[in-house]
């Protein structure tokens, strides 16, 4: 029996043979894929002579019969006079400029180009793996970068307030109580207490700043008496945690003072009469000024919305309710509300003196409604932590923003890139709602071009909403291209 099995078994590798030839080529996929019953034949077909003819016609009109050069509209009509059937590419060609910068003088368009460069340059730092030098470069891009575009966008010689620079103290003594108050003994040590104590009273002092208390001339600033007591609070709360710092480790004291140090020189700078011509932001447009938007809000609805969620799992009854408050008022006003409330509501609220600009009152708007979202997406994140993670941090002895900023929140916010990233391109196709307050983005210089007399033709305002589409597509599409990059690169193994 043995001697009968042995001679069907093989002793040794058989080499593998190709498929046949009818199961491979791509006759076999089109077959396999599109013509494998007479249903799917049939189906095959109408939608391919429906893809055919689409592809045709858009072909047709976007090229074959387009009209790519010319000085007016009459190239982009026919001989006779009639309505063109191609696109109007000589319009977009005739307003490239103007979509690109709005209004910004023409003589200083070499002020925004040396921007972009330089954002271009730090982000591309920034988002390589490869490239050294990453700690550098992220101060640079989130530090000295939007002062560097603030001055040279505007030509800076601002007019720098006291209750500006003390604003400044207060989000510079805030980073420094975050980032090192539990190095300080937290709320359990004296010196975190008063910290946490001049930090209220900072703030105390910027809400009574509005108040008519007489000025004090100081470094260059005018300050009110509670201006300039909110900056004094802000420097004894940075103060306090460098000593308890001092107290606990003897060591790095240098670290929360630093925030403080480049609030500081931002006022500085901002101050400055660099010999640059100003330029009012009502002539900034196109597409700088969507990027503009859209750059400010995603920078800043990321950390504020961390924030926000941190806060909204909070043990803490006050600081809980306050955040679920703001995140569900936010999240139930549309955004064109939010707009005309910052644009026409605000400067009525406001007291006697204190205005803003009317770009800053849309790029806070844009900000804080982006950042309820945002809480949103990061919260998600966070339950979906494992509670041993939390367990696990605790019974390393890490305090709650220790375990927070090395172990909880880099797992919480891998997790949730996809909704990061829906929302950064949400947030930048909204931009173009801020046309309805009179700030000209890409969408309304296109829209502004389609009333001039020398391009008014039947082809002009689908060939320019077209080219902002394109725009659009081209920047949202980036960003989700290397969305995937990242859940690529970070992959851990929870995909299924």
């Amino acid at each position: 029996m043995e001697e009968q099995v042995s001679g069907y078994v093989a002793d040794q590798q058989i080499p593998s043979r190709p498929a046949p030839a009818s199961d491979r080529g791509i006759v076999h996929a089109v077959q396999k894929n599109l013509f494998a019953t007479p249903v799917d034949s049939v189906l095959s077909i109408v939608f391919g002579a429906f893809a055919i003819w689409l592809a045709w016609s858009i072909l047709s009109w976007a090229v074959f019969d387009a009209t790519f050069v010319g000085g007016d509209r009459a190239s982009c009509l026919t001989p006779e006079g009639g309505e063109s059937e191609g696109a109007c590419w000589a319009f977009v060609g005739a307003k490239f400029s103007q979509f690109m910068y709005g209004s910004y003088p023409i003589d200083l368009r070499w002020r925004p180009n040396l921007v972009g460069i330089v954002f271009v340059l730090l982000v591309a730092g920034f988002a390589i793996p490869k490239v050294p030098f990453k700690a550098l470069n992220g101060w640079l891009l989130f530090a000295v970068f939007p002062v560097f575009a603030l001055v040279l966008l505007t030509g800076a010689g601002f007019d720098v307030s006291g209750g500006f620079t003390a604003f400044l103290m207060l989000m510079a003594a805030t980073a420094a109580y975050l980032l090192y108050g539990d190095d300080a003994g937290g709320l359990a040590a004296w010196p975190g207490r008063v910290a946490a104590i001049a930090l209220i009273a900072c703030f105390a002092g910027i809400v009574m700043s509005s108040l008519d208390t007489g000025t004090i001339r100081f470094a260059g600033i005018t300050f009110t008496v509670w201006s300039l007591l909110a900056c004094l609070s802000a420097i004894l709360s940075v103060g306090a945690i460098a000593l308890g710092m001092a107290q606990r480790a003897g060591v790095q004291i240098w670290r929360p003072v630093l925030p403080v140090i480049v609030a500081t020189i931002v006022a500085v700078l901002l101050a400055e009469d660099y010999g640059l011509r100003p330029v009012s932001t009502n002539l900034w447009g196109g597409l700088m000024l969507t990027l503009i938007v859209a750059v400010t809000g995603i920078a800043a609805s990321l950390p504020l919305g961390v924030l926000l969620a941190l806060g909204r799992q909070s043990d803490m009854p006050a600081i809980r309710t306050v955040c679920v408050i703001f995140i569900e008022f936010w999240r139930g006003v549309p955004l064109i509300t939010v707009l005309f409330m910052a644009a026409f509501m605000l400067p009525l609220l406001m007291p006697s003196g204190v205005t803003f600009n009317q770009l800053l009152r849309a790029l806070v708007g844009v900000a804080l409604f982006s950042a309820a979202y945002m809480a949103e997406v990061i919260r998600g994140g966070l339950q979906a932590i494992p509670r041993g993670q939390y367990e696990g941090a605790q019974s390393l002895g890490l305090s709650y923003w220790q375990s927070m900023r090395m172990i909880i929140l880099p797992q919480a916010l891998k997790l949730v890139i996809p909704g990061i990233v829906n929302t950064f391109i949400g947030l930048f196709k909204d931009t173009s709602l801020v046309y309805i307050i009179g700030l000209a983005d890409l969408l309304g210089t296109v829209r502004r071009g389609f009333s001039d007399p020398n391009w008014i033709t039947p082809s002009t305002a689908a060939t320019g909403l077209v080219f902002a589409g394109f725009v659009f597509w081209l920047f949202c599409f980036g960003m989700s291209r290397y969305s995937l990059f990242v859940e690529r690169r970070l992959d851990t193994g929870h995909k299924r």
